[in-house]
């Protein structure tokens, strides 16, 4: 074991965590005081019992936020107050990268080193910079006669509910947390419960940042519980959810059951990424493959989980391939040197297990990977894993697995590779690999996907929407255009002539 990684166990062990909720600027048990176990992934040791919030709590916190939102503590606040409150927030957030990083790591078990330099850079710049919109997105007037002034003017919704998944926690939070605080919203975070810790340890930061209380707050909690009754809640008016497509589609029944609240979804993926024999880069697209779907153990909703390569260099690019995935061996997420870590939890690796394993029963040709690794340290860990899949109607291609498992398959023209890249109820992203612009052209216009990458997977920045269609959802998060999911237009229209 490295210094490096003495260190980070070090810090680990010394590292005191918090489970409780955080409540009208507060932090609290839940009502009852009931609880769960926050269990690392890294080794299977219990970590914290975490607030198990439910209807009560969510109840006080609706309260709380309605109560903040209504008395102005947050949208009356001058914009330049409310923008210095959130970049000293983003400040906070890079002053104690290395804690939270730590955190993540321990409860959903993320390299370290992903966490360090993705995760919280990512996170720190999504408050700073929706705080910086603040003072710099203006209203409208209307071009109207001279009899008239019309204006339309944004305004907060009022009671805002994000809730987040467990792949990214902070960062997904960061995405729906800091445009609904930068449109003047109060805000109540459920995350997973799997991966709880850093969010409460979020709302101990915003406080020290000077974000009133009842602006921000969190309820962990069950899916079923804390999660269902922020849905069902009255006084809630809008969902921002990050996760799967099942429990999104439960969320736009919750809304039709109560108040029509406002429901935006990021839902599942199972995103094609496909290389055609006039990649400019075999070695480079083969790499960036490889890390579409294995990094973060493959726990990413837009991961380039099919593979849809040209016949002429299949078996050329496959080797590539798995060449570089049977490098991304997985290790102690709390070595900086570790470029794969733990599944989140048991369940999780057990279901991805039995998915391969089904695979394998369906003729699919297991290629690399396939097992459970590291079960000494009491973990949950898989190796990459890469099937070549002859059949299109497989599960391997049809259904997110959302772990370290790729799905490769042969084509022979463009219009075969549209076909098999749109044929799946999912629509997030999608890539292609091409030397030729008018292909690139023709193909990302054809692609059912909100979010297409040519010649490169997964890149982005704050500045522009990451979204998808279908069955992958239609919320927009990142960019100005984040901000219209979180307020409402008005018009107003005014006679001056009288």
């Amino acid at each position: 074991m490295n210094q490096d990684t003495q260190d980070w166990h070090a810090r680990a062990a010394a590292l005191e965590l918090r489970g409780q909720a955080y409540i009208d600027g507060a932090y609290c048990d839940a009502a009852g005081g009931t609880t769960f176990e926050a269990i690392s992934p890294i080794d299977g040791r219990r970590l914290a019992q975490v607030a198990a919030c439910g209807q009560a709590d969510v109840d006080r916190a609706v309260e709380a936020a309605r109560r903040a939102f209504e008395a102005g503590a947050w949208a009356g606040l001058p914009p330049r107050e409310r923008k210095a409150r959130l970049q000293r927030l983003a400040a906070l957030i890079g002053e104690h990268a290395g804690e939270l990083a730590l955190i993540e790591t321990l409860d959903m078990g993320k390299p370290i080193r992903d966490a360090l330099a993705f995760d919280l850079p990512e996170t720190a710049h999504c408050y700073a910079w929706y705080a910086e919109a603040i003072d710099k997105v203006y209203d409208e007037i209307a071009p109207t006669g001279p009899s008239a002034l019309a204006t339309i003017t944004r305004e907060p919704l009022g009671v805002v509910a994000a809730v987040v998944p467990w792949n990214y926690p902070l960062l997904m939070a960061a995405w729906k947390v800091a445009p609904a605080l930068a449109a003047g919203n109060s805000v109540i975070l459920k995350p997973a419960e799997q991966s709880s810790l850093s969010a409460i340890r979020l709302a101990g930061l915003a406080q020290d940042a000077g974000i009133p209380p009842g602006v921000f707050n969190v309820v962990p909690g069950l899916g079923a519980e804390a999660g269902q009754a922020l849905g069902l809640h009255p006084d809630v008016d809008c969902i921002a959810f990050t996760g799967s497509t099942a429990t999104g589609k439960r969320f736009m029944r919750y809304s039709g059951e109560s108040n029509l609240k406002r429901v935006w979804l990021e839902c599942g993926g199972k995103s094609p990424h496909i290389v055609f024999e006039d990649c400019p880069d075999l070695d480079r697209a083969a790499l960036v493959a490889a890390l579409a779907i294995f990094s973060n153990q493959g726990e990413v909703c837009i991961a380039g989980s099919r593979l849809y390569v040209q016949d002429g260099i299949y078996e050329t690019f496959m080797e590539k391939v798995a060449q570089h995935a049977a490098r991304l061996r997985p290790g102690d997420p709390l070595d900086p040197a570790t470029a794969m870590g733990a599944m989140v939890d048991e369940r999780q690796m057990r279901g991805v297990l039995a998915r391969i394993e089904a695979g394998q029963a369906e003729g699919a040709r297991l290629r690399l990977g396939g097992r459970q690794v590291r079960a000494e340290s009491g973990g949950f860990y898989i190796e990459p894993t890469i099937f070549d899949c002859p059949a299109q109607d497989s599960a391997l291609v049809r259904e997110e697995i959302f772990g370290p498992v790729l799905a490769a398959q042969r084509f022979a023209t463009e219009d075969e590779a549209i076909a098999l890249a749109n044929d799946s109820a999912y629509g997030l992203g999608a890539g292609l690999w091409t030397a030729n612009l008018g292909r690139a052209h023709r193909l990302s216009r054809r692609l059912k996907a909100g979010l297409v990458w040519v010649n490169c997977y997964a890149d982005g920045d704050i500045t522009v929407p990451f979204g998808g269609v279908k069955q992958s959802g239609f919320g927009r998060d990142k960019s100005l255009h984040a901000l219209d999911k979180y307020c409402d237009l008005k018009t107003t229209w005014i006679d001056i002539t009288v």
